[in-house]
């Protein structure tokens, strides 16, 4: 990954130290995401369309959201 990444956390993420995920912007054609709580530690890395497609499923209610 590259040193220019733009690290963003959810807006899903409820700030009291549970489940938050952060999305990294600035590689056209991957998209890392890791777990706020451990910015040092891995991040899984998607490709740019398998992310779109997450996304749309999550908003279709095709994948429904965890609460």
């Amino acid at each position: 990954m590259t040193a220019d990444l733009r690290w963003r956390k959810s807006t899903f993420s409820g700030g009291e130290g549970g489940n938050c995920v952060e999305v990294a912007y600035g590689d056209p054609g991957a998209v890392p995401v890791r777990d706020s709580k451990d910015p040092q530690g891995p991040a899984l890395t998607f490709t740019a369309d398998a992310w779109r497609s997450f996304l749309a499923a999550l908003r279709t209610g095709d994948l429904p959201a965890h609460s």
